[in-house]
């Protein structure tokens, strides 16, 4: 099945091809969440105005911002944010320095974009619980060379390695909640008329309650609780498991962290951004158009 690709893919909104996609970005973010926890906290990256370094370049955000900002400069010019899937976290970005692509019309018009929330939640819930065994590893390390109080913790100074990792981090959550909209239009367009008289009133719960499926929840969250223990598991080159590894306490990345940023940031985020874009679908449309389409024609 083409599962990203928009130039190639038959249907956009089929509802197999969304969830290919959905499950592909567990993958993604649960290794990625494996390597952001190989290094401490370093808070001091997520601070605006804690380096000087930037201010001296007139910068006046956090180092995660910053980072941000430039990696998004190069692929605003790539053409990246031209794509109905991809949502920048900064502003200002440069034009691109390739022509557009013809991509088909898929969702409704709408400026919906939640990044800020992300950024907010992965930066001050999951970040630091993702990273604790490396940030008490670091402090056990800092005592025995006499380091001890607020020095001893938090810091490891990998400040380029760790925010690389939350970029990637960050930009996959991005695509994984915004899908919602893919998700909200695909199910809109199958049976308006289900949706149209609580856009129309508006009634946010019951468009939530169309769209919410607690026995696909409840099947995700437990196919990402067998995947995050899975690949935090250590192998042998001869790819046996090593005895010990598949234990939570030594495991490469905290499992049940990973299954609440889910159930807690990622899945109600999701939801929110599939009923604003139910709530904003009819926007600019004529009653008689809106009267059509609730008859299917």
């Amino acid at each position: 099945m083409q599962q990203q690709n928009f130039m190639l893919a038959g249907d956009p909104l089929s509802l197999d091809r969304i969830r290919s996609i959905l499950v592909r970005l567990e993958d993604t973010i649960i290794f990625d969440l494996i390597e952001r926890a190989q290094f401490a906290h370093n808070p001091k990256i997520y601070i605006r105005g804690a380096f000087s370094e930037l201010k001296d370049l007139g910068f006046d955000g956090s180092w995660l911002e910053w980072f941000l900002k430039e990696t998004e400069v190069f692929h605003a010019k790539a053409r990246r944010y031209s794509s109905p899937d991809e949502y920048p976290f900064s502003s200002d970005l440069p034009a691109p320095v390739l022509p557009p692509l013809a991509f088909p019309n898929i969702l409704y018009k709408n400026d919906i974009n939640v990044n800020p929330s992300i950024q907010s939640f992965y930066t001050r819930s999951i970040v630091p619980r993702i990273t604790r065994r490396a940030t008490l590893a670091l402090a056990v390390k800092k005592r025995a060379n006499g380091i001890v109080g607020d020095d001893e913790f938090e810091d490891d100074g990998n400040y380029g390695s760790a925010a690389t990792i939350d970029v990637e981090i960050l930009q996959a959550i991005s695509k994984r909640v915004h899908y919602g909209k893919f998700v909200s239009e695909s199910k809109f367009v199958d049976n308006p008329a289900a949706f149209i008289p609580h856009i129309l009133k508006p009634n946010g719960p019951a468009l939530e309650a169309l769209i919410t499926k607690p026995e696909v929840e409840k099947k995700l969250l437990q196919r990402l609780r067998k995947k995050a223990a899975t690949y935090a598991q250590d192998f042998a080159a001869d790819g046996e498991l090593i005895n010990g590894s598949h234990l939570n306490g030594s495991a490469k990345i905290d499992v049940d962290g990973v299954v609440d940023l889910y159930e807690s940031y990622i899945i109600p985020l999701t939801k929110e951004v599939e009923v604003d874009y139910l709530l904003r679908r009819l926007d600019g449309m004529s009653q008689e158009e809106i009267d059509k389409l609730a008859k299917g024609e």
